[in-house]
């Protein structure tokens, strides 16, 4: 049934080293709204560049996105892992930009800072110094929040965000009204990524292996083998499936050789979502 319900737009800002916490905000933002949107006539809308900015000429790309999208957002969620991003003539980066001009309009930024392990050869040093820098400057302005594992940044953040919305917007008192359609339970992906995710989470250790040796590639969950082995293209059509549910945050690599997967609390939760829809 439809209901009236006000929209508070919030601001999905992060370098591109955390690809699947930006699905998981936009996952949990959805979620939230499943379970509390009617009750409090309140939607919560995720905005990102990727997804609401459009091309125009005239100015600096950051001063475009900031005009056209950022403006209008109520609440910011930032997000950092090992780099900072790429500077715009105004601030070090895009990101730290837009919490700048966020901050300074007198808007609430919900700030997260990565502690996952990482490979030393895979980070940039001059980017890392300066993401060191900016957060340290962070805890003296203010509270933000770190997290070792995507599981526990979803925990965290579905928390505090029902803590804030309660304590800052009582009501749900915002902006814009409309008549929202229910979003997707679930972010787009592929028929091979469905099939892989719904087998590792049914395997009794919860993973999928992925080993290339001599004959091919062998992609495992279940006791099943997904890969035809020599195979180029049968290969490589699972190769993309696992990366794509790296990317998404529903496995990670539980080794530095990418060999070993276990499915995260965020890819049983889709899993059983996926099961529960079918016939």
């Amino acid at each position: 049934m439809a209901y009236e319900a006000r929209v508070l737009k919030v601001m999905i800002a992060s370098p591109g080293d955390v690809s699947a916490e930006r699905h998981m905000v936009r996952n949990v933002l959805n979620e939230w709204n499943h379970i509390h949107s009617e009750d409090r006539s309140l939607v919560l809308m995720p905005i990102g560049w990727e997804t609401h900015s459009s091309p125009m000429m005239g100015g600096r790309p950051q001063a475009i996105i900031n005009k056209q999208i950022l403006g209008n957002c109520d609440l910011l969620v930032a997000v950092f892992w090992t780099r900072i991003g790429s500077p715009t003539g105004v601030a070090v980066s895009g990101t730290v930009e837009e919490i700048q001009e966020h901050r300074n309009a007198g808007k609430l930024a919900m700030i997260y800072f990565s502690a996952a392990p990482v490979r030393p050869d895979s980070v940039d040093e001059k980017q890392y110094a300066a993401l060191k820098e900016f957060k340290q400057e962070c805890y003296k302005k203010g509270l933000v929040e770190s997290y070792d594992t995507l599981g526990e940044f979803r925990d965290k953040f579905s928390r505090q965000l029902t803590q804030t919305i309660i304590r800052v917007y009582p009501t749900g008192a915002t902006t814009t009204t409309t008549t929202p359609q229910p979003p997707p339970a679930t972010p787009p992906m592929s028929d091979e990524a469905k099939e892989l995710l719904a087998a590792a989470a049914g395997d009794p250790t919860g993973g999928l292996m992925r080993i290339r040796h001599f004959g091919g590639l062998v992609v495992q969950a279940s006791g099943r083998n997904f890969a035809k082995e020599g195979d180029p293209r049968s290969e490589a059509r699972w190769e993309s499936a696992i990366k794509e549910l790296e990317e998404l945050g529903f496995v990670e690599d539980r080794g530095n050789k990418r060999e070993v997967f276990a499915v995260t609390d965020e890819g049983f939760r889709v899993a059983d979502l996926l099961r529960s829809s079918q016939p």
